[in-house]
């Protein structure tokens, strides 16, 4: 019995999950036990277990229960046959092939694995915008395959900007057009604690070899190996290995490679030697064409729903926080409305999504603060973030933290991280600054009114 509502789960999670992910993350797996609810499954890896407990266990669960089996809960265990050997990091890596291949770390498709792909995070999904446009280009160049003369391309922005999304595009696109490419996609998590598995396992050379077979490696969230020595250095030697091969590497953080706080200069300067792209918070144009793009996918999957002029133009205004946030509302919304049987209108939106737009209520971000000060001062964003101390360019910074904390609930530590990481200290003193020289300042007093008004439009 167990075997039959394995094969119909597997078989599922195949339709579900795609063959690329059923291969590397599926089909390794054995169900071996059901008893009082709890479905024991085996994997040949500790890694395993726990890569597929975060990210397939709900799939797998829900499967498994459709199946006929009754089960509430998954036990995942390494299978016994494993723990008697330790495991090669290639091994982990590619657990459905043959020892060669595996030191080549493909799958049978010849993808690399890595982190499970977004199959919804294509360049048709992308909307393009003035704020993200030359992001989308330098990505779409890159997922042309042949050579490029930026290396790496890094990509950088706040929260919901659109970067893990291109990231995945670019792999979505290579893999298509050259199914024998090796490209691997990663967070700085993972390459980490792949690092840390391989020093534990006294097989650093399985991961060398691993990371250098690689054509393109893509690395997301970078800015997390900052400050942890062994993962850096190594990093170091992977980025110029692979880049004296002529090898594609793109990377992502949360800001530019100098305003990384205890990231290496040598690693800084490093990425800095391709091209650096800042990916900008979307303006109401670019929230709007989301919007569209969107609802006209609701509408397929919610046939019959009317949606009422104005509504997606009141949401674009209205939440401005990030494209998450933004998305998340669109869905509630089309949700509610195919539940409770009502036509989407302005009241009914206000009525749903009462939470959201009263967050968003003078919600403004450190980042739109940010770039509003530095276009009204003539500075540059990168110079107002990072360590120069002329007045020109200190004073603007001053401002704009004075604005971060009364327009924001950021904490103090927070807004100093968005300030190239400085110490909350600085912050207060850069506050306390602002607030004896306005009094008197009357120039200053007027530009920070005019800068509170525009944010606040």
């Amino acid at each position: 019995m167990l075997g039959n509502y394995w094969e119909k789960t597997r078989g599922e999670l195949f339709r579900v999950l795609g063959a690329n992910n059923f291969s590397c993350w599926i089909e390794p797996l054995s169900l071996v036990a059901l008893d009082d609810s709890i479905a024991a499954i085996e994997a040949p890896t500790r890694f395993m277990c726990d890569w597929v407990s975060r990210n397939y266990s709900e799939h797998i669960l829900r499967e498994l229960n459709a199946s006929g089996a009754k089960a509430a809960r998954l036990d995942l265990r390494v299978a016994a046959r494993r723990e008697a050997t330790p495991v090669p990091l290639a091994a982990v890596a590619a657990p459905a092939v043959e020892v060669q291949s595996r030191r080549a770390a493909r799958t049978g498709e010849g993808e690399l694995l890595g982190a499970p792909l977004d199959a919804r995070f294509t360049f048709d999904s992308f909307v393009v915008g003035k704020p993200n446009e030359l992001a989308h280009a330098a990505a779409r160049r890159v997922a042309e395959g042949g050579p490029v003369t930026f290396n790496p391309l890094f990509l950088y922005g706040g929260v919901g900007l659109g970067k893990t999304h291109l990231m995945h595009a670019i792999a979505h696109e290579l893999s298509a057009q050259q199914p024998g490419l090796r490209v691997l996609y990663l967070s700085a998590e993972q390459f980490m604690y792949r690092f840390v598995l391989a020093l534990r396992e006294r097989q650093i050379m399985d991961f060398k070899e691993l990371f250098r077979s690689v054509d393109v490696l893509m690395v997301d969230d970078v800015q997390f190996i900052a400050g942890k020595d062994s993962t850096q250095d190594e990093f170091f030697h992977t980025f110029n290995a692979l880049v004296d091969q002529r090898k594609q590497i793109v990377i992502s953080a949360d800001r530019a490679p100098g305003e990384i706080k205890d990231l290496e200069d040598r690693i800084k300067s490093r990425l800095q030697c391709g091209l650096v792209v800042d990916l900008h918070p979307a303006d109401y144009e670019l929230r709007l064409g989301i919007l569209q793009s969107k609802s006209e996918n609701y509408r397929n999957q919610y046939p019959g729903l009317v949606l009422a002029d104005g509504v997606l133009e009141f949401l674009a205004h209205r939440i401005t926080t990030n494209v998450r946030v933004l998305e998340g509302a669109l869905t509630r919304l089309f949700a509610f409305a195919s539940l409770v049987g009502r036509e989407i209108t302005l009241d009914l939106a206000q009525e749903c999504l009462s939470d959201i737009l009263r967050a968003s209520d003078r919600k403004v971000s450190i980042e739109e603060i940010q770039r509003s000060v530095a276009e009204h001062y003539n500075v540059r964003l990168s110079d107002l973030i990072g360590p120069k101390r002329v007045r020109t360019i200190a004073r603007p910074r001053q401002i704009a933290m004075y604005l971060a904390k009364q327009m924001t609930t950021r904490s103090l530590p927070e807004i100093g991280r968005r300030f190239g990481g400085r110490d909350h200290t600085t912050i207060m003193h850069g506050i306390r600054k602002v607030e004896e020289l306005k009094g008197a300042d009357h120039q200053m007093a007027e530009d920070i009114d005019l800068l509170r008004r525009l944010l606040e439009a």
